[in-house]
């Protein structure tokens, strides 16, 4: 029999998991058209833009540079710590907005591809004042571009200064530009976007370009830059002159412009093996670690047909019918995990703002970097792993348990009545039976909410 769409499943494995105040969607059309609606949540919960993050940086380089000169100056020393201290419990409350956008949002698919394409294109600061920058960098770079073309989000990850800084494309200066024949601030070519770029964002890592397409990808890259009082720039004194040629495609000439760059970055996005790498990737992330080939080749397909909407490619990800088999498969990581269980427990926004911050701490950060998955903090360039055993570690499977009963109470006062959160976590007719006779054998609430909430089929989508 054909697989079909199912509202739960949709919610559960497209979607943010099961609510009992958020209807799930009614049809894959009403998913693509959340995507297309206005960004609710994102003014219900704000957080801070790059250009307002922006504004923070430039005071906490006056301080740096303040102590610098005064280092006798303990007040001023005083005075940067507690400003240092004050972004920290700001980025922590943008980690409980970006949950609670989880937990409320109708339009849950939005919420997961933000997250999917933040992995993606992984970006994080690397020092103490840009170390919080992650989140700004999402909501500007990302969030925004989710239901345009790749080309664009391409560009804007590119071009944002969080990239730039991370992946070190800031000091990155050509061989016979100006800036290294006068010797000024540079550490010489860098290849680091320009291979992450062409390996991890676009064509993959077995893809179709040699270490030369890099080094001339890299050359056509220098220029890109930024500052603490302008954001992104482009800065010609550190730019390559002549052409570059990457992927048999000649881009700039003489002069170095930034449209160059932007051109070859529209051209790799729409190249196949782009597609192809998108496409698989897109596959594994939302159905399974071994997705079915004909799903890929149609995601792939519609890629190119399109020349790399990213819309057309979800409408073609929801209409196959690979994507609508029953059988959960994948594993929540952790992030994903505890954001859904605050949507099954329909945590409010207002015992969230009542929550002290060590008990922010204790039941979402601690608990994640305990089950490995630090918030918004991957190891290297290429994010988080997709495959299921990365999260089925004997810690991360006891954290989980451990954060299933202890959590809860903490964050939902009164607990649902037990035996109705089973179907609203896990779906109607869905509920094994031994997940009902261990909710009503459990001695207290929270143990039955917490033994719900670690059963497998509350782990899988």
């Amino acid at each position: 029999m054909t697989a079909t769409f199912s509202p739960d499943l949709a919610e559960i494995r497209f979607g943010c998991g099961l609510s009992p105040t958020v209807a799930p969607p009614g049809s894959p059309a009403e998913m693509i058209a959340g995507l297309r609606a206005p960004d609710d949540m994102a003014a219900r919960f704000p957080i801070d833009s790059a250009p307002e993050w922006q504004d923070w940086l430039l005071r906490a380089r006056g301080y740096q540079k303040q102590v610098r000169q005064n280092r006798n100056d303990l007040g001023l020393v005083e005075e940067f710590n507690a400003a240092k201290a004050d972004m920290r419990v700001t980025a922590l409350r943008w980690a409980a907005r970006a949950l609670l956008r989880w937990t409320h949002s109708p339009n849950g698919f939005r919420e997961r591809l933000v997250a999917f394409w933040a992995d993606h294109f992984t970006a994080i600061g690397k020092n103490g004042v840009l170390r919080a920058g992650t989140a700004p960098y999402i909501e500007d770079a990302i969030r925004p571009n989710i239901a345009g073309s790749f080309g664009d989000m391409l560009v804007a990850v590119v071009t944002h200064p969080l990239m730039l800084h991370y992946l070190d494309q800031d000091r990155s200066a050509g061989p016979n530009s100006r800036a290294a024949e006068r010797a000024r601030r540079t550490d010489g070519l860098n290849e680091n976007l320009a291979r992450e770029v062409l390996e991890l964002h676009t064509l993959g890592v077995n893809g179709p370009y040699t270490q030369t397409d890099v080094r001339e990808l890299a050359e056509l890259f220098t220029g890109l830059g930024y500052t603490y009082e302008d954001g992104f720039v482009f800065r010609k004194p550190y730019a390559e002159p002549g052409a570059e040629t990457v992927l048999g495609q000649s881009y700039g000439g003489k002069a170095p412009r930034l449209d160059d760059i932007t051109a070859a970055l529209h051209d790799i996005a729409r190249h196949p093996a782009t597609a192809q790498h998108i496409a698989q990737k897109l596959a594994v992330h939302f159905v399974s670690d071994t997705p079915d080939a004909g799903l890929v080749q149609a995601l792939a397909r519609r890629y190119g047909e399109t020349g790399g909407d990213l819309t057309a490619v979800y409408d073609a990800l929801l209409a196959h019918p690979a994507s609508w088999v029953s059988e959960r498969v994948n594993v929540k990581p952790p992030a994903d995990f505890i954001a859904s269980a605050w949507r099954a427990l329909a945590v409010s926004p207002e015992a969230i703002e009542n929550l002290s911050l060590r008990d922010l701490r204790r039941t979402l950060i601690l608990p994640l970097r305990d089950m490995g998955q630090p918030w918004q903090a991957p190891d290297g360039p290429d994010g988080w792993p997709e495959e299921d055993s990365a999260w089925l570690t004997p810690q991360g499977v006891s954290a989980r348990l451990r954060w299933a009963v202890s959590a809860p109470p903490v964050l939902c006062d009164p607990l649902p009545e037990p035996g109705a959160f089973a179907p609203v976590a896990l779906g109607q007719g869905a509920v094994p039976e031994a997940v009902q006779f261990a909710t009503r054998a459990a001695e207290t609430p929270a143990d039955a909410i917490g033994l719900v909430l670690a059963a497998p089929a509350f782990q899988r989508r």
